[in-house]
């Protein structure tokens, strides 16, 4: 099985990602179109359920429909975001919670969120079926996986307390695997934060029982978006209609994959044969649904859910310096 954890997308990437999505940068430019404008896009991590829309676009033409070829660039040490803010990427994957630190840093780097890949965060805490943790509050006197970020403690801490439960009795142990269904098997730890598309189907598929509870679910401040297409600002300001046609394209691949989850699942394993087709096809029918969700359209980002979780950081004091709540996005390229 392939291995892609919520701490490694949050906490950077590995030598495999930069593998991988190498492998997609020469597949993309191997036999480049002088007729057509490249765009450098670079991932969050390794290819996975998130980018199927872009790997759509891609083998379906609508990129180059737009005049566009896409450059796949592999993600450096220190993120995504680090490249495209510093323009070694016109675009690429980010986090709402990532843009939020860029934008309280004392010198923020100039990108913006222009699109939801997918409309609700799919994330939540997953544990051992046979140890009953069915909410929060269970979480005490248990070890979680944590990787020593403060928003996630204060996530975690918000959670539980207001499940009822006792923080100071939730054990904190280092989050040391990428594989969180081996983790609990080993004992290395009683809860962890995953990705339900990933973990949790994951563990299915290894006939593994575990109980899941999701972020969203308990709170509306945590369903913020993770993760977004974003921009180099400087790059968005010199080329506004090839933003806007590489938003569109990807809008056509992301609702290809909405509609055939299948058919799409094949496209990105075909694109990076190097991924485990089963956990590809099994996660992409979880998120396909997700994609859209109850969104007018693909991309759409909710003012008043960006603003709610922005201003809990601010409240909470996780942030450097206070954050504009309504910063670190725009709809002016999505049509």
């Amino acid at each position: 099985m392939n291995a892609i954890s919520r701490r490694t997308f949050v906490a950077g990437a590995a030598c495999a990602a930069a593998a991988l999505a190498g492998c997609s940068s020469q597949r993309s430019s191997a036999y480049p179109d002088p007729a057509l404008t490249k765009v450098s896009f670079v991932l969050d991590y390794s290819p996975n359920v998130n980018h199927t829309g872009i790997y759509v676009a891609m083998e379906k033409g609508f990129f180059a429909e737009e005049g566009i070829e896409v450059e796949v660039v592999p993600v450096p040490a220190d993120g995504a975001d680090a490249l495209i803010g510093s323009g070694g990427a016109n675009m690429g994957v980010s986090y709402q919670d990532y843009i939020a630190n860029n934008l309280a840093s004392a010198s923020p780097m100039p990108y913006t969120a222009v699109a939801a890949i997918v409309q609700h965060n799919t994330s939540g805490i997953m544990s051992r079926a046979e140890d009953g943790i069915t909410s929060a509050r269970g979480m005490a006197d248990h070890t979680y996986a944590t990787w020593n970020m403060p928003i996630e403690q204060a996530t975690i801490k918000q959670i539980v307390e207001a499940d009822g439960g006792d923080f100071s009795a939730v054990k904190m142990v280092p989050y040391e695997v990428d594989d969180e269904v081996m983790g609990l098997k080993a004992n290395l730890f009683d809860t962890v934060w995953v990705y339900e598309w990933w973990a949790v189907q994951n563990a299915k598929l290894q006939d593994y029982p575990v109980n899941y509870f999701s972020f969203a679910d308990m709170d509306p401040v945590f369903d913020y978006y993770t993760p977004v297409i974003a921009v180099n600002d400087e790059f968005a300001a010199a080329n506004p209609e090839l933003v806007r046609g590489f938003l569109r394209a990807a809008k056509r691949g992301y609702e290809f994959a909405a509609e055939s989850p299948a058919e799409a699942a094949d496209i990105i394993c075909a694109a990076v044969p190097e991924l485990d087709p089963e956990l590809i096809h099994t996660a992409q029918e979880f998120i396909s649904p997700e994609y859209i969700a109850d969104a007018s359209s693909w991309g759409e980002i909710d003012s008043e859910r960006w603003a709610r979780f922005y201003a809990w950081l601010n409240d909470e004091g996780l942030v450097e310096r206070p954050v504009d709540v309504d910063a670190g996005y725009t709809l002016e390229y999505l049509q």
